[in-house]
């Protein structure tokens, strides 16, 4: 099989053939390059119309044999270049006719890695300009686990260096500085498995105008967002139970990069693998190698309905090509002494577990420790202060700060994602308004921080007077305690003990913005880990809309219409 792919989604104009016989992939390829600032569109258009017939005239040269198809990037990408792209694919595929077949360019960073490193069903990380996301193969679709919530990695990244006075793309520059200056401070900002880099860029702006050096500037920004990708990536590894990580995007080109994701897959037993330059960046070979797979599966399309879309989701694509795909989903272990989550090792035993935030390899010295100091100290207070506003916690029974440790009750019997229901996860949302309504949030209220016993209305050991005691604390009323365990004991009869555990990332807030946040990355687990989501999301919004603020709520749709593609 030989199939022509062709990209232009932004900048690079490319075109290749893929070789199934021999696994070969030719590339063609002519950037686009700005004058000064970033990509615009009208001059990035005018590059793709007298680009692609020179690299695709260039690729089917190296053709060894008759074309089987042409497959094209349909979004998301800059809707005039993809247009002109639509264009050549189908005067193409009708010019040899031969079948169309419509690419998502960011699933095709994933299943090119997946295609080069032979992982069955791998966490993919895609860390390119326009786009920054986690993605997991689930129930028929690749799900995104996590994604920035405003702008792409290497856009980010550009605006600063743009704000510099560098040319585009600004990424190479600030690596290239980086490794000759020093780590400086930047704002981390990491929400269960979503992200977000507009606080960062604006800090690093403002430490380039005080006079920060330039190089120093560089390295803590580039120390901090590859952090947060890191993060982010070892997160849904955790939650997912998988030890495959790839990469994907050309911002994946970085040396830094590449070497934090493979630290922190060697720390965790995980394998880790990064395609070669040319597929990391925007090139038409993962289209064809894609195309090809699709192509096989009989997922190609008519003429008339190979309209691109800018606004093109990964998760909109019916995966067509892999019937028999193994789910990165793992079923948990509830039995397991040793659980090595995103964040800690917890060392289970019978009535206690000890959880210690050991040092990451992958992050810088100065920011791993401020990390870990700053929450377990959050993790040991918010515990508290959540079973004072009646929500079950583990109770805190040593707290090492230095140590980066904490002792704590051991609880529930399952993590949540192996024990799904309507009733629990609308448990859980009555939950979070109630930590809400007290001024704070959980900050990664997914399906593994939540645990889930089957015996209602005690806690696992029985000791239903000392957990009371434990909850509503030494000082509280007669009147606080007999509130609080009314609450209890409606939540308990819902859905059963259900527990909410590592408030690592919480803080106190007023903002509804970050309450809506808290919904926002629950139910992101929930869509990654359901196989029929839509029921318990009802479920949750409808337990959240009777227990909180319905302006939450609102809030969450806004959030929802910020989402990278939308």
């Amino acid at each position: 099989m030989r199939v022509v792919g062709i990209e232009g989604t932004a900048w690079c104009a490319s075109a290749a053939v893929f070789d199934s016989e021999r696994d070969a992939v030719s590339i063609e390829s002519e950037a686009y390059e700005p004058e000064s600032g970033g990509i615009h569109p009208r001059e990035a258009a005018e590059h793709m119309r007298e680009a692609i017939p020179r690299v695709v005239a260039a690729a089917l040269e190296t053709a060894e044999g008759p074309i089987d198809a042409v497959a094209f990037a349909r979004g998301p990408g800059i809707g005039p270049c993809l247009r002109i792209v639509g264009s050549a694919a189908r005067a193409l595929a009708q010019g040899l006719d031969v079948p169309l077949v419509g690419v998502n360019h960011m699933v095709a960073h994933l299943e090119i890695g997946r295609h080069r490193s032979g992982f069955e069903s791998p966490v993919c990380l895609n860390a390119s300009g326009a786009n920054a996301h986690v993605l997991g193969y689930h129930n028929g679709r690749y799900r995104v686990l996590g994604e920035t919530m405003d702008t792409g990695v290497g856009n980010a990244l550009d605006k600063f260096t743009r704000h510099v006075g560098w040319s585009h793309p600004g990424g190479p520059k600030v690596e290239e500085h980086a490794e000759r200056g020093d780590y400086v401070d930047f704002p981390y900002v990491v929400k269960g498995m979503d992200f977000s880099f507009s606080g960062i860029m604006s800090a690093a702006k403002d430490a380039y105008d005080d006079g920060t050096p330039v190089a120093d500037v560089c390295c803590g920004l580039q120390e901090t967002v590859f952090a947060m990708l890191t993060e982010v990536a070892e997160r849904a590894l955790s939650l997912t139970g998988r030890d495959e990580l790839v990469l994907g995007g050309g911002v994946g080109q970085n040396a830094r990069l590449r070497e934090m994701l493979a630290a922190m897959c060697e720390q965790r037993g995980a394998e880790f693998y990064a395609p070669e330059a040319r597929f990391l960046r925007d090139n038409a070979g993962m289209i064809a190698v894609l195309g090809a797979k699709m192509y096989g599966a009989g997922d190609t399309l008519d003429i008339a309905d190979s309209a691109v879309d800018p606004d093109f989701r990964p998760d909109e694509v019916p995966v067509t090509w892999r019937d028999d795909a193994e789910d990165v989903l793992l079923a948990g272990a509830g039995a397991e002494t040793d659980v090595r989550g995103a964040e800690a090792v917890v060392d289970v035993g019978a009535e206690t577990v000890t959880k210690t935030r050991r040092p990451k390899a992958y992050r810088h010295d100065a920011l791993d420790a401020r990390l870990r100091r700053e929450r377990t100290t959050h993790e040991a207070r918010l515990l508290s202060e959540a079973r004072r506003a009646g929500v079950p916690t583990p109770v805190v029974f040593d707290a090492d700060v230095p140590g980066s440790t904490l002792e704590l009750e051991r609880v529930g019997e399952t993590d949540l994602r192996d024990a799904l229901s309507e009733r629990r996860v609308a448990v859980v949302a009555e939950h979070l308004a109630a930590l809400h309504d007290a001024g704070f949030v959980h900050g990664d209220p997914t399906t593994r921080n939540v645990r889930v016993a089957q015996r209602r209305g005690t806690s696992e050991r029985g000791d239903t007077t000392r957990e009371q005691r434990d909850a509503d604390g030494p000082e509280a009323s007669r009147g606080e305690r007999a509130g609080a365990d009314a609450t209890r004991e409606s939540r308990d009869t819902r859905g059963g003990r259900v527990h909410l555990i590592d408030f690592g990332l919480g803080y106190y807030t007023d903002d509804a913005e970050d309450y809506a946040m808290d919904l926002h990355v629950f139910e992101g687990a929930i869509r990654g880990t359901a196989d029929d989501p839509e029921p318990l999301l009802a479920a949750v919004e409808a337990a959240y809309r009777e227990a909180g603020d319905p302006g939450v709520l609102e809030q969450l749709r806004d959030i929802e219409g910020r989402g990278r593609y939308q």
